[in-house]
């Protein structure tokens, strides 16, 4: 697990960690510029060379792979005595951080990695530690010294510092430590009441039991200011002193909305966990919806960090959560299962049956529905279920549409 603090270094121990930070960017290109010449030099064609300019190097040399950059950092040190100014296992995390880079280009189809401009080296990983850095009120980092630290939340007994990541955000400090404790936990199970949430832009989220929570719109509420400060950026000298102070004001209106959106996204995570013991979502790829004509109110309302809070959430607090497909579910009748075909003008919804409520509302509950078909399985038929819908081993089941919800509500429902 990982917990983040403020941190409040003095000025002499930020201008060397900016310092370290830039120092494990120069490694990093030099690093990167190998495995780019590596790949230049194996691009010519076997017939002819290239009009303008072809690399040539051996054709026996050997990729420049983590081991043989790494085993080079001493003699380099020798070389470029800047080096030595940082903890060795913290050059060595920068050029770990590159491979990792590469792996992610190799096997997973990520980007090329690209070259790190000066100042966008924003974190210093601090990897093994003897004894626990935390020491009261106060952190201890190799070749830093003690920098008090907000340590809002105590950590919890039995668990052990194993890394601790520095990181620069908006000119203000930040420790990310990573905890660990040699314990199993199991994953959860099926259980209890479900919920199906459906999210959208014209509510953020709703709830098969009706609870409706309006769209906050963070990026919408403060973009006047941010359009003032981005404005006065913009008649700056770039690279002066004043450039800088003003780009400082403008990164932290970004850290703000970035900050208050992920704590309305905390909050709700919660509270659907506080009503719901299985929470189903749909499974959508946001990004994809983010390029779309709507692609900043997709942005502004962070659906895909939603989703993988309440996952995280979920987890930690021992609640079933579930993603089902999301073809149709604004369409189809929870009640019945009809289609019933209505465009986005359309809020409410209206089916033959007879059934009539919020047209998010219905599709909370085709979520909720599907959830409940997708963990129906003769091996899970024995576990007592609040609401089992459907599941094998219930003799009468009641509406789909009409389960009981708990006491309690995300958040004031729209009447």
């Amino acid at each position: 697990m990982n917990y983040s603090y403020r941190i409040y270094p003095n000025i002499t121990q930020q201008q060397a960690l900016k310092e370290w930070m830039d120092i494990c960017r120069v490694a990093y290109n030099y690093g990167l510029r190998e495995i780019k010449d590596w790949c230049n030099s194996r691009k010519c064609m076997v017939d002819r060379c290239s009009i303008s300019h072809e690399y040539i190097m051996p054709a026996d040399l050997s990729f420049p792979n983590e081991v043989k950059q790494l085993n080079a950092l001493p003699s380099a040190k020798k070389v470029f005595k800047r080096l030595s100014e940082v903890p060795s296992q913290v050059l060595q995390q920068a050029v770990k951080q590159l491979h990792r880079a590469w792996e992610g280009f190799q096997k997973i189809g990520h980007g090329f990695p690209r070259f790190k401009k000066f100042g966008q080296f924003k974190s210093l990983l601090f990897p093994q530690f003897k004894e626990s850095p935390v020491v009261g009120n106060h952190i201890a980092l190799p070749k830093i010294g003690i920098i008090p630290i907000n340590l809002h939340r105590p950590i919890p007994n039995g668990f052990v510092v194993k890394q601790v990541r520095i990181i620069n955000s908006s000119d203000r400090w930040y420790a990310s430590i990573s905890i660990q404790c040699d314990v199993n936990v199991p994953n959860p199970i099926p259980h209890g009441h479900p919920i199906g949430v459906d999210v959208g832009l014209n509510k953020f989220l709703a709830t098969s039991d009706g609870v409706l929570v309006k769209p906050p719109k963070f990026f919408k509420v403060m973009q006047s200011k941010l359009k003032l400060l981005q404005r006065r950026l913009s008649r700056k000298k770039k690279r002066s002193k004043n450039y800088e102070k003003q780009s400082i004001l403008v990164a932290r209106v970004h850290h703000t909305i970035d900050n208050t959106r992920k704590d309305f996204h905390f909050k709700q995570a919660h509270a659907l966990c506080d009503v719901g013991d299985m929470v189903f979502m749909e499974d959508l790829d946001y990004r994809t919806l983010a390029k779309g004509m709507l692609g900043k109110q997709m942005l502004d309302a962070g659906f895909g960090q939603f989703r993988t809070i309440t996952k995280y959430v979920c987890w930690k607090r021992g609640k079933f959560f579930g993603e089902v497909g999301a073809r149709g579910t604004s369409q189809e009748c929870p009640e019945c299962g009809a289609e019933v075909r209505k465009d986005l003008s359309v809020r409410v919804h209206r089916c033959e049956c007879g059934y009539v409520t919020d047209r998010d509302v219905a599709s909370g509950q085709v979520i909720r529905n599907r959830g409940i078909a997708l963990i129906s399985t003769d091996g899970q038929s024995g576990i007592q279920n609040a609401y089992a819908d459907g599941l094998p081993g219930v003799d009468k089941s009641q509406s789909r549409s009409k389960s009981k919800s708990r006491k309690g509500t995300t958040r004031k429902s729209k009447k």
